[in-house]
């Protein structure tokens, strides 16, 4: 067996850790990152880049589809349109293979030995990888945990013939003609909307009373209205029961059976965290649930391992981990440190997109009380150019001193204000920061804009 000795291991390669080692090496830290993948884990290679190029090319598959129907509003006619799944497909493989070549790129850049295999702990400062030319022993002085999350799998709907996760959904060469999403949560939605604009026939089946039910129902009332125009029906309070033939059981929310006909059936219940196969009983970490439990600098029970991203918890956000990953490879080279983040933005891309960060509403007033500014998009002429007047920003502050507490919004392209959001999140502004600051026009950020002067008292243009 070889062996090899560095300051620093990081065991995992996907957004928190590639980060993490690249930091790391840029501090001059002797570091190795031990992958059993390729770099960049799920979510670049088979998460949020390839279902943003999926999502993308139904998008522009839609819209041709309306141009050649003759029902767009721009005047603009086309013939009837073909999808070839497996091009989408290929063209979305390639994004990603470009992609992780620069991830691998950068670690090599930052001088990080890289080690593909699975890693398994045998004490705190010791790990055996199972690679393709035999064992690598890898003895550290510190070690990061980054491994991660995988798809939840219900017994009674095991992975397998006709039940997929997001991952094998992402590489389908064909669209079903017939789809029944199980979950009807962010990752459902997004991939469901996704294929019905294919020209799927989706079906989602959620058990509670609402889809995206992390969200308030005002934020997601557009969403759930565009669900219905890209004709998909959504069972609520309904419960998956098991596959037969080609039907998913379903208990329907009045305690009645059904079935749904279904070529494929994309189960997206939730991620949970990739803590088995590596060895934790070995260092015997202290647990939150079933996650790894950290405190402030991503610290575990034992000294001198950390752990980041997906496998210590909600939210469980790739920009999160890389957040976590670059600040203790700075903790680890001596630097002062911890997470005080006041926000973490997160994105739905659904159609339209769903922007949170910071607190909601009741979430706020749950701390005092607030003033809440919303402005609709149905009055800004950036979204009116883009047929995307369905949506609204809203901002939360507190009602004595105007702190902004939390910002949402809905609508078409909002994904791209999270930036704005978190800034403003994070720099502590106040109402009158934002309504002062000149947003350039037409643009949907002028939204921000309006709706902390509707929270002042004065909007503009509402």
């Amino acid at each position: 067996m070889k062996e090899i000795s560095c300051k620093l291991l990081v065991i995992g390669a996907g957004p928190g850790g590639y980060v993490c080692a690249i930091r790391a090496g840029q501090l001059g830290v002797d570091t190795v990152i031990v992958e059993a993948g390729k770099p960049g884990g799920t979510c670049l290679n088979v998460g949020c880049i390839p279902s943003k190029a999926m999502i993308h090319a139904a998008e522009e598959f839609e819209a041709v589809s309306h141009m050649a129907g003759g029902t767009s509003p721009l005047g603009i006619s086309v013939a009837a349109p073909v999808l070839d799944l497996g091009k989408t497909v290929a063209w979305k493989d390639g994004i990603v293979s470009r992609l992780t070549s620069g991830v691998a790129g950068l670690l090599k850049k930052a001088k990080v030995k890289t080690v593909y295999g699975w890693a398994t702990f045998r004490d705190g400062k010791t790990v055996a990888v199972e690679t393709e030319t035999g064992t690598q022993i890898i003895r550290a002085e510190t070690v990061v945990i980054a491994t991660g999350s995988a798809s939840v799998e219900l017994p009674f709907l095991p992975f397998g013939g006709p039940v997929i996760s997001s991952t094998e959904a992402l590489a389908l060469s064909e669209v079903p003609k017939k789809l029944a999403v199980v979950g009807g949560g962010y990752i459902g939605l997004e991939l469901g909307m996704a294929f019905a604009k294919m020209g799927a026939a989706v079906t989602v089946v959620e058990a509670l009373p609402r889809v995206l039910a992390q969200y308030d129902a005002e934020l997601t009332r557009p969403v759930v209205k565009r669900l219905g125009q890209l004709g998909v029906e959504v069972m609520l309070g309904a419960k998956a029961k098991g596959v037969k033939g080609d039907a998913l059981l379903v208990e329907t929310s009045d305690g009645k059976s059904a079935k749904i006909a279904a070529d494929q059936i994309l189960v997206t219940v939730g991620r949970k965290p990739v803590t088995e196969g590596w060895g934790l009983d070995q260092i015997d970490l202290d647990m939150a649930g079933k996650f790894i439990k950290i405190d402030d600098q991503c610290r575990t029970s034992m000294r001198g391992i950390y752990a980041i991203g997906d496998v210590t918890g909600e939210p469980m956000l790739a920009h999160r981990a890389m957040a976590q990953g670059e600040m203790v490879a700075e903790i680890v080279t001596g630097h002062k440190r911890s997470w005080d983040k006041r926000s973490i933005p997160a994105v739905c891309f659904t159609d339209p997109e769903l922007v949170t960060a910071g607190l909601t509403p009741e979430e706020a007033k749950a701390l005092g009380e607030i003033k809440i500014g919303q402005f609709p998009f149905a009055a800004n002429g950036r979204a009116m150019t883009k047929l995307g007047e369905d949506g609204l920003v809203r901002v939360v502050a507190r009602a004595d001193n105007h702190l902004v507490l939390g910002i949402q919004a809905v609508g078409q392209g909002v994904s791209e204000l999270a930036a704005a959001f978190g800034l403003a999140l994070e720099m502590g502004a106040r109402l009158e920061d934002i309504a002062g600051t000149i947003h350039a026009h037409p643009t949907q950020g002028e939204g921000f804009q309006e709706a902390a002067l509707k929270a002042l008292g004065h909007a503009l243009h509402i």
